[in-house]
């Protein structure tokens, strides 16, 4: 044993440590307040900037939170889409839910935020190049947060709008043009209808109002959507000659159901998240509307789909879910619980009644994008103009108080020229980049790619048992792949 051990082990010492460590407590503590003493003593102006700070971090804290909540909604998406399609094309899907973001990032990053919320004209934000300083961006100087979390929160927003087209031209379009479509898009088109809306445009000054994006990022997104699919085609046996649609399984539900409540669970930054500030009140009835809202969309479904199906079919239970949730975005900071409720049943219902009228004008929508996010996308956005309630509207800085709530069809029919607006320059601009990318690399894999599934051909590899181009080419003989070609040549007779 050293001799220090010794010391320190003695009954004399260990009866004075106490005391020590009593007296180096004391030393810590008034040091400061000794240092303190010396400077000038606090002000009002000096309190001030200090809770001013305090409020600047809460804010910021609370809007990046929101923005993980939503950027983990791409998983959600990833799962939701794999799980609804077929498992030869599962890899795939998944690959384009995950670098959607990243061209997303880079295109919204460089040319797409300014165009949205720089200082411009009525139409378009200026056209500059990556971040600017901090005040051309006026459209955003509502919230105290910094220019770095208002970017990074908006990016989330726009990388959605086009995850949205990924569903519906899923199973068939090219991975290349849709990586191509989705830098143009996030880059140009969005930015310039979110402006006319969020950046100080002239829809906003028309009236128009859209809290978290039911126009700006759902409707937008779906009519983006909707011209790839016009431009792309349905899958292959989809419709028989006479029109009739022939049903196409997905391969997980365990995916699908997950997937949905991961998209859930992101609404609760999506639609909160919106204030971009820490406030408790709003933040906690935006949520309450928010999760009634999506929890009534789901039942609605659910009990329509009884009525028409026979059977509570679990596809249309999750998207009842989303549909709720994407109907209350829009009107979510101004209405109240009850009318969320209604909100919420109506676009639950809407959903399931939309699926076999876009089947019957042979509009092949792999997981239900169209009716979920477009049909929903108007529903919720003439919700505005229905329930904006007193409690929450009225005001300079909110909407016209609902027709339902005392109001006149002047808000409604406001939210519906937006609608129009938005929906004919999207769809205008998505079709020619569509038709540019068709007539130039091509939007649709082959008939062969498509049948033996997209993840051999686009990807290289399967999202099971280690499925390979390869690997299939070993395991199939070619008598195999004849009766293969054989089916799909029947198949589209058919």
């Amino acid at each position: 044993m050293s001799k220090a051990t010794q010391i320190f082990q003695s009954s004399r010492v260990r009866a004075l440590m106490p005391w020590a460590s009593a007296a180096l407590a004391s030393v810590a503590l008034l040091t400061p307040l000794a240092a303190f003493a010396e400077d000038a003593p606090p002000t009002l102006e000096s309190v001030s900037a200090q809770l001013t700070a305090n409020k600047v971090g809460m804010d910021t804290i609370w809007t990046m939170i929101a923005g993980f909540l939503v950027f983990f909604m791409n998983a959600g998406f990833a799962l939701l889409e794999a799980g609804l399609c077929r498992a030869k094309n599962a890899s795939t899907i998944l690959a384009k839910n995950f670098i959607v973001f990243c061209a997303a990032t880079v295109a919204f990053w460089v040319v797409g935020f300014n165009l949205m919320f720089a200082d411009g004209t009525s139409f378009v934000g200026g056209f500059s190049f990556f971040l600017g300083e901090e005040s051309i961006y006026s459209s955003l100087a509502w919230t105290p947060v910094p220019l770095d979390a208002k970017f990074f929160f908006q990016l989330v927003f726009a990388a959605t709008a086009a995850t949205i087209v990924s569903g519906c031209v899923d199973e068939r379009n090219k991975y290349l043009s849709f990586i191509i479509f989705s830098v143009l898009l996030t880059a140009f088109i969005y930015p310039v209808t979110g402006h006319w809306i969020w950046g100080g445009g002239w829809l906003a000054a028309a009236g128009f109002w859209d809290f978290a994006g039911s126009t700006v990022v759902h409707f937008a997104g779906a009519v983006a959507g909707l011209a790839g699919i016009l431009v792309v085609g349905p899958r292959l046996g989809r419709y028989k000659k006479d029109g009739t649609a022939v049903a196409v399984p997905g391969h997980s539900m365990h995916m699908a159901a997950l997937g949905t409540l991961i998209l859930w669970l992101g609404w609760f930054g999506f639609n909160p998240g919106s204030t971009m500030m820490a406030d408790g009140g709003a933040i906690a009835h935006i949520a309450l509307v928010t999760n009634i809202a999506g929890a009534a969309g789901a039942l609605a479904a659910t009990f329509v789909a009884w009525l028409m199906l026979g059977k509570p079919d679990i596809t249309m239970t999750l998207n009842g879910a989303l549909a709720g949730l994407v109907a209350i975005t829009a009107p979510c900071a101004w209405v109240t619980p009850g009318a969320s409720f209604i909100i919420g049943i109506i676009g639950g219902a809407l959903a399931v009644v939309a699926v076999p009228m876009w089947d019957k004008i042979k509009i092949d929508d792999p997981v239900g994008a169209l009716s979920v996010h477009m049909v929903n996308g108007i529903w919720g956005t003439l919700a505005v103009g229905l329930f904006a309630a007193p409690a929450y509207a009225g005001g300079e800085a909110q909407p016209s108080l609902g027709l339902f709530y005392g109001g006149d069809a002047s808000a409604l029919l406001t939210q519906a020229k937006g609608l129009a607006a938005v929906g004919a320059f999207v769809f205008a601009t998505s079709m020619v980049v569509w038709y540019v990318l068709k007539m130039t690399l091509g939007v649709r894999v082959t008939e062969e790619e498509e049948t033996e599934g997209l993840d051999i051909h686009e990807i290289g590899v399967g999202a099971y048992n280690g499925d390979s181009l390869a690997s299939r080419a070993v395991a199939a003989p070619p008598e195999a792949e004849a009766a293969a070609a054989a089916a799909v040549s029947v198949t589209q007779q058919a």
